[in-house]
């Protein structure tokens, strides 16, 4: 079909019928940001009229939209995957798009955070991009690891303006393809399922991002005892202490403590989630985590006590996740009437031999590997809470 005709059925109010593939190869080589976006601009109404589109293979409760720019044209068009129960719009929130770079000669699907409305908070172009890129690297905390592993491609979109900077910042998870080497319908169709089933999850860490308190709001514990398991909602009972560093006032000065045990877990809450665990810290105190798997087990819990490895010093971090994870057994299950817990012990780093000294003594064990995931003793495996070491 002709661009001019295919113009002269958009006008007409026609619907038309386009394969992803064929798609995005007609944006690239039609679109023309020195064309303006008015009507009668062909690639401009080709992207006004993806949202009509019924021949793009949307994952279930997905819907597509085309941008070129308001007011002017963008020198990166894009076409947003909207997930409606998740979010359908781009200013804030996680969603997908395929972002074309500069020169249209290659696009990448990508996992967005909507960047619009955080320019209120980070008027500084420096510190809206520092942000997002934080943001990015904490929800890519909570994706599946081995899949997040496949989809680590770093978007390039050849241009210094401010939005397509924000985009590159932005991206959680990415697939770039060259325009002349695009795969078959079938594999693009695919990836995008994928893509969904990752902002799925990205869109669970992001809902712990919301839960936070704000930095001058005291953190206050609410009770001692056991919640209910949460029944719809696994996230419904995590709220993980703020991570970012806090200051303590000592003789002779006050001194910067960084707070790795509370981003430990956090980022290993969120990992639970995608292994079908229900992670619960509202209520916990003085534990630092309680995992439920009700599809598994019933009745008992996971009870998980973290620790940052200070200095290289693990045996002291060791000795502290022992006596912590016997003592909260003991007074906080047992002495309650209820089934002994299992143990995991979870650290900042590999713990080399005591991992198999911590087994000996019915503790598994998990630590974060170099590439941000997790890996640890084979009972820790064995419930699918890390992949072997």
């Amino acid at each position: 079909m002709s661009i001019f005709l295919e113009a002269q059925l958009i006008a007409a109010g026609y619907v038309l019928s386009v394969h992803l593939r064929d798609l995005l190869i007609r944006i690239a080589e039609t679109y023309d940001p020195e064309a303006g976006i008015g009507r009668g601009v062909p690639a401009q109404d080709l992207l006004r009229e993806v949202e009509r589109m019924s021949d793009l293979p949307l994952p279930h409760g997905f819907v597509a939209s085309g941008k070129g720019g308001q007011g002017s044209a963008s020198s990166t068009p894009w076409i947003g995957v909207f997930g409606e129960s998740i979010n359908t719009q781009a200013q804030e929130g996680l969603y997908l798009a395929y972002i074309f770079d500069s020169t249209r000669t290659s696009v990448t699907l990508t996992l967005q955070q909507g960047v619009t409305r955080l320019s209120d908070a980070y008027p500084k172009l420096g510190d809206r991009l520092r942000e997002l890129k934080r943001r990015a690297r904490h929800l890519r905390a909570g994706l599946e690891p081995e899949l997040a592993a496949r989809w680590a491609d770093t978007p390039t979109f050849n241009s210094r303006l401010e939005r397509p900077r924000a985009y590159e910042a932005a991206s959680v998870a990415a697939r770039r393809y060259e325009i002349a080497n695009l795969p078959a319908e079938e594999v693009l169709a695919e990836e995008l399922r994928v893509a969904s089933l990752l902002l799925r999850d990205a869109a669970a860490s992001h809902r712990v991002w919301l839960q936070q308190p704000p930095d001058d709001e005291p953190i206050v514990y609410e009770g001692q005892g056991h919640l209910p398991s949460p029944a719809d909602d696994p996230l419904d009972g995590f709220r993980p202490n703020d991570s970012s560093d806090y200051y303590v006032h000592i003789k002779g000065g006050r001194r910067r403590r960084e707070r790795h045990h509370e981003e430990l877990i956090k980022d290993f809450g969120l990992h639970v989630v995608m292994r079908g665990y229900q992670p619960i810290t509202l209520g916990m105190y003085p534990r630092d985590l309680v995992l439920r798997r009700p599809a598994v087990d019933q009745r008992r819990c996971w009870l998980v006590e973290g620790k940052a490895v200070k200095k290289g010093n693990t045996t002291q971090a060791v000795r502290e996740a022992v006596g912590q994870l016997f003592e909260y057994s003991y007074y906080w299950h047992l002495k309650r009437g209820e089934p002994k817990p299992h143990l995991v012990a979870l650290f900042t780093e590999d713990i080399g031999h005591y991992a198999e000294y911590l087994e000996e003594h019915g503790i598994a064990s998990i630590w974060r590997t170099e590439g941000g995931g997790w890996a640890g003793s084979p009972t820790a495996v064995s419930w699918d809470l890390a992949v072997g070491a």
